[in-house]
């Protein structure tokens, strides 16, 4: 990950623990304690995302997320102390593309980072192709929301299907493990990501001829899954 990201913030505890939590998953960050500070490192910075508090001794993150949007496109969230709804909507309506209300868990801002990010360069990205509905004797009947083994069904879940989907979609690429459970579960899910490995244990033994040698759900030891194709 080469994503810079810029902290607003003018509590110089919180944006230093911010700072170290995304350091660690591997962004370079950039701290401003203030709106006219936050504007100069947007000029003479190349962001992917900005971290904005509404609370700053210059103005509001408001202001600041409106000035923002005139000249840049990358994704901003909003973090504020604020629970109200209506500054939840108001942030949304001059730009925002997430808020998040303190205090807040760690692990849940890294999600939300990360979300942002991904959904970024997807749309920098070309239109992609057509994913795969068919591989060997396994087909997607998206009418059933089932798996066709041989031509016989299978027996999915509705989550199991919507994992095979997904990882059909996204054939022959390593996937970080994370990274598809945020996908299918979403980071708000009352599960945790260990249910992403049961559930993959559970589809090889509905689609696998040999669930113990895989032929299509190929795990990647200390990192993720993919789906092979080829």
């Amino acid at each position: 990950m080469n994503a810079k990201i810029l902290i607003v913030d003018d509590d110089p505890f919180l944006a230093e623990n911010i700072s170290r939590l995304l350091s660690l998953q591997g962004y370079s960050c950039s701290v401003a304690p203030s709106a006219e500070a936050a504007l100069k490192s947007l000029i003479n910075g190349d962001y992917s995302l900005m971290i904005l508090d509404l609370g700053l001794p210059d103005g509001d993150g408001f202001n600041l997320c409106r000035q923002a949007r005139l000249k840049w496109t990358l994704p901003i969230l909003m973090l504020t102390a604020r629970s109200d709804a209506m500054d939840k909507v108001v942030g949304l309506e001059v730009g925002a593309d997430d808020y998040l209300t303190k205090p807040f868990d760690p692990k849940e801002l890294a999600a939300r980072v990360r979300a942002l990010l991904r959904r970024a360069n997807e749309y920098q990205a070309p239109a992609p192709t057509a994913h795969p509905t068919r591989v060997g004797d396994l087909e997607i009947d998206q009418d059933r929301r089932d798996a066709l083994v041989a031509g016989k069904p299978a027996g999915l879940t509705n989550r199991e299907f919507e994992l095979l989907v997904f990882l059909m979609k996204h054939a022959n690429k390593a996937l970080e493990r994370d990274w598809v459970f945020e996908q299918v579960w979403g980071f708000d899910s009352e599960f945790s990501s260990n249910s992403l490995d049961v559930y993959v244990y559970r589809l090889r033994k509905k689609i696998e001829q040999d669930p113990y040698n895989p032929r299509y759900l190929i795990t990647l030891r200390g990192y993720g899954y993919k789906f092979q194709s080829d």
